[in-house]
């Protein structure tokens, strides 16, 4: 019997988890359509505010690719 309910748990878990990484990818798809608009906002005023945004686009790359990086080699802390 404490099988079943463990095995329940472990479904309730997995769930949580694909949850976490749909909103993790979404999250991504969103920064990247900001920094797009940013980066068309920017060229229609035609300062230096383009410039920010194609670091702002390019920094979200970078956050993402290291965020990768962490969890491939399992450096992420454990949540608090």
């Amino acid at each position: 019997m404490a099988e079943a309910s463990l095995e329940f748990l472990q479904t309730l878990v997995q769930r949580t988890l694909n949850e976490v990484l749909e909103m993790r990818s979404e999250n991504r798809e969103f920064r990247q359509r900001i920094g797009l608009l940013e980066r068309q906002l920017a060229s229609l005023t035609g300062n230096e505010a383009e410039h920010y945004a194609s670091l702002s686009l390019r920094m979200d790359d970078v956050v993402s690719r290291l965020d990768r990086i962490e969890r491939r080699l399992e450096l992420v802390e454990a949540p608090k």
